[in-house]
């Protein structure tokens, strides 16, 4: 029997928390302390993502700092580290958590760093919870790392149906990373959902490091492709964009969850490029709780800057919030801060958060039917929205 855990969600306004790349302070309100360790992207490709990823957990730590365990008061301290969105970088930034002594670790932004640090969090013996990182290899075979999002396997065939039902393409261009395991699976996934449905694919990769992506966008408009499907970095993102409206490209850019950003709406604003994306959460879901973050952010120059200098909600910055309380949700059910008891309690962790409840199937996965669709207003610079998708698997 799964325990539903119901954590206060009073809105207070706290101090200004550290910036990102430190520790994120305790309440100094005990001297009992539990850890939750930060492992996230501050830098490269998917340092804008990571960024706001944190903002949600550093929020709600702002909104809850201490926490109840076994009848004692903990401060709660957030250690951030940053994995600088590198796969070579993901053990040793990993390993900084692990020295710090945290009980629990959440992230991280981008499914390959989670993979590539997964041995290191599993042979030190603490469990982490894959916020956003949408790959199903982040929890495949193994009894540490849990997920608060939907998966890929579930995002393909969304992005797919609307691709060939709502935007009634026949043929889908889709575009990837060369040897990166989000873009790389999502095009997987995407392309067989595409094609079972009756539709063609055509498939290109680029490199690490490539800024030029002219001859891509010639290639789809030139293989008379309907949709441009890109479920790149918001790095790689918004020089697709940009080039797109230079080369006056007509079909609709779609992606996944990582297009989710401001950056991405500042890219589109004033442009004729159509960007589409699914996501976790609908903005205008909970006006009391946006409102409320956006205060926060807009309190501090730090915070702000972290959100691309405005107060544009990203949906990973919610699920940065509900994966903090997610995350005290488990040390309570453990009755410890020791991590081999949160592991252990962790599969039978519920939380009921903004985004929905949470709950881990038997492979440490959310639970999840339903994803957000919605599409870049390129006057306004906002996001329309377009609707949810569930499907029922």
């Amino acid at each position: 029997m799964k325990k539903v855990l119901a954590l206060s969600l009073a809105l207070l306004m706290a101090l200004s928390l550290a910036a990102c790349g430190g520790s994120g302070g305790s309440s100094g309100s005990s001297d009992k302390v539990v850890k939750i360790g930060v492992y996230e992207p501050q830098s490269g490709d998917n340092g804008a993502g990571g960024k706001q990823e944190i903002l949600g957990m550093q929020y709600a730590h702002s909104v809850q700092p201490t926490v109840e365990i076994g009848g004692e008061t903990y401060d709660v301290e957030l250690v951030i580290v940053d994995n600088e969105s590198s796969n070579d970088k993901a053990v040793g930034a990993a390993s900084k958590l692990i020295s710090n002594g945290v009980s629990v670790v959440l992230g991280s932004y981008g499914s390959g760093v989670s993979i590539a640090a997964s041995d290191t969090f599993k042979n030190a013996g603490v469990p982490a919870i894959g916020v956003t990182c949408t790959n199903p290899m982040v929890t495949a075979g193994n009894s540490h790392y849990f997920r608060a999002c939907f998966i890929d396997p579930f995002q393909g065939p969304v992005l797919a149906n609307y691709a060939y039902g709502n935007l009634g393409v026949q043929k889908a261009y889709c575009l990837s990373k060369l040897g990166d395991d989000y873009s790389g699976g999502l095009v997987s996934y995407f392309a067989e959902a595409f094609e079972g449905l009756g539709g063609q694919v055509v498939k290109a990769e680029f490199p690490d490091g490539n800024s030029d992506f002219t001859s891509y966008i010639t290639s789809a408009v030139n293989e008379g492709c309907g949709v441009f499907f890109a479920p790149t970095s918001t790095e790689a993102a918004q020089l697709i964009i940009n080039q797109a409206a230079s080369q006056g490209m007509k079909m609709p850019i779609l992606a996944g969850d990582t297009w989710d950003s401001n950056v991405i709406l500042e890219a589109a604003k004033g442009t004729d490029v159509q960007v589409t994306v699914t996501t976790f959460y609908a903005d205008g879901t909970n006006p009391d709780f946006e409102a409320s973050f956006k205060e926060w952010i807009n309190s501090d120059p730090t915070n702000l800057k972290n959100n691309n200098d405005n107060d544009t909600l990203a949906a990973v910055s919610v699920m940065g919030y509900d994966s903090y309380f997610l995350a005290l949700a488990a040390v309570q059910d453990a009755g410890s801060t020791d991590p081999a008891k949160v592991m252990e309690a962790l599969p039978s962790v519920s939380y009921d958060g903004i985004t929905g409840q949470i709950a881990f199937d038997e492979n440490g996965d959310a639970i999840v039917k339903t994803a957000y669709v919605k599409t870049a207003d390129n006057a306004t610079g906002a996001w329309i929205g377009g609707g949810s998708v569930t499907i029922d698997q």
